[in-house]
């Protein structure tokens, strides 16, 4: 499969995302691609060092004739979401992305793609490769550990840096510009509660929540796509309120910037109320099917028989923290009131694990209004510590504040309207890039974010556009030509 995927035009780019993706490159598990990397610097026979935290920099000289020019910093992250369906076997830390060709479309079997970054991360290396493009002195950031922390560019020190223009390559429509993107939050609740011994005469459900899209929880957010967290959540507090369902565990979501896609629980009911739960459980399933089968289509929701647990939840610490995950509020909070369609505010109820008598719920708040995010964060703490639950904030970042007025900014859109004989979008995103946190280090730093179309990232249905690819790498070819000089 990587053999087509090879032979894409342009091939340099594809070559290299295909070298990439057959690196196992999780976030907080970098260190055979960082280790690819330094290699394939020091193997160009350029200058090539990994900074206290692990991001990769690699610098290129000027060609000739280019020596005047204000040095370029080229930024992409080295890590990719892993996420595959429930059916495919697939080793993330051991083996390779298994690519392959669907019309425009390159895709994964049955996990993410790994795109989101690793476009922007092979188009780098492309650069660095080449012996016949003309470019300005070029210098590589490739950063680590951008989709679970941010914690490359939180680490990365001050001073490292030389470059006066930071092409940051994470955006994932092609005919769009950011200048601008939201801050984030993680918000963690956690409790324990005591267990109860099984009735001997109940009966044991396993619900399955599966079908749903998932996506990232940032730039698909406003699509209303469907939580399976919050699915799961609604049918148990019918169960629980209307005939009296005991929980035994709970397990959906995974990752924080991806929308839940699956769910899965085990309960048990009194043996009187059988026939009558499942004829309402197959009612509420396809009262929710209703609400979302335009956005939804796949969604499947399933009860079936399985053998009894041991155990348990207490009565009182089920009610609380199913009542707390009903209130935890999920999707867009609000828009923004300068941006037009920009997303200001909003939560992802990512991951809820209940079992074993611990409960662990994890979200992802973000906003483009740091007072805003706090705002929603501590709502939702408030509404977890009310459940009994220890509430705790991590993984705080910046968001990237716009410059409408940036130099860069004014080439990039004169360079796409003359290329492509249109306006470009010139936007602020609500996904978290890792411009806001660079630009605390290096605040002189001209910054702006492209890239090319990327629909469905943070899924195992990512994929990206060939044609786009195409578009994108012309574009950063014909900017790097009309950069400003010094």
């Amino acid at each position: 499969m990587s053999k087509e995927i090879r032979q894409l035009e342009p091939k340099t780019v594809w070559n290299k995302f295909a070298d990439l993706n057959a690196v196992p490159r999780p976030s907080k598990k970098e260190e055979r691609v960082i280790q690819f990397m330094l290699d394939f610097g020091t193997s160009l026979k350029l200058e090539t060092f990994k900074d206290a935290v692990g991001n990769v920099i690699i610098r290129k000289p000027a060609s000739k004739g280019m020596e005047t020019r204000k040095m370029i910093t080229l930024q992409s992250h080295l890590d990719m979401v892993h996420q595959k369906n429930t059916d495919t076997n697939f080793d993330f830390d051991a083996q390779g992305i298994q690519m392959y060709i669907d019309g425009d479309w390159v895709k994964a079997n049955g996990t993410t793609l790994g795109a989101d970054n690793g476009m922007g991360v092979a188009a780098i290396m492309a650069l660095l490769e080449s012996t016949t493009i003309s470019h300005p002195a070029l210098e590589a950031l490739f950063t680590i550990d951008e989709e679970t922390g941010m914690t490359g560019a939180m680490g990365l020190e001050a001073g490292v840096l030389k470059g006066e223009i930071l092409l940051n390559l994470d955006t994932e429509e092609d005919d769009e510009l950011d200048i601008g993107c939201a801050g984030g939050v993680d918000i963690t609740a956690t409790g324990e509660y005591a267990e109860e011994l099984v009735n001997k005469n109940a009966i044991a459900y396993q619900i399955t929540v599966k079908g749903l899209n998932g996506g990232h929880s940032g730039i698909e957010i406003h699509k209303g796509l469907g939580n399976a967290n919050k699915i799961m959540n609604r049918l148990l507090y019918n169960g629980m309120e209307q005939y009296a369902i005991k929980i035994n565990e709970i397990n959906g979501g995974s990752l924080r910037n991806a929308i839940p896609r699956e769910s899965f629980s085990k309960i048990v009911i009194d043996t009187l109320d059988i026939n009558s739960f499942e004829n309402d459980f197959k009612d509420w399933g396809l009262a929710i099917n209703k609400e979302l089968t335009v956005i939804e289509p796949g969604l499947l929701i399933e009860l079936k028989p399985i053998g009894a647990p041991e155990r348990i939840m207490e009565a009182s610490a089920q009610e609380k923290i199913i009542k707390a995950i009903y209130g935890a509020y999920n999707g867009v909070y609000t828009m923004s009131a300068s941006i037009k369609d920009l997303v200001e505010t909003s939560n992802n109820v990512a991951r809820v694990v209940v079992g074993n008598g611990k409960i662990h719920v994890g979200c992802l708040t973000r906003s483009s209004v740091d007072s805003a995010k706090w705002d929603l964060a501590n709502a939702l703490k408030a509404t977890f510590e009310l459940a009994g639950c220890v509430v705790s904030f991590g993984g705080n970042y910046p968001g990237w504040n716009p410059n409408p007025d940036s130099d860069i900014l004014k080439v990039l859109i004169a360079q796409y309207e003359l290329l492509f004989n249109e306006k470009p979008k010139v936007a602020a995103c609500h996904a978290g890039l890792e411009c806001g946190i660079l630009g605390q280090n290096y605040p002189d730093m001209d910054m702006i974010s492209f890239g090319p179309t990327i629909e469905g990232a943070h899924s195992p249905d990512e994929r990206v556009s060939i044609a786009s690819v195409q578009k994108f790498w012309k574009f950063l070819l014909e900017i790097l030509q009309h950069t400003p000089a010094s």
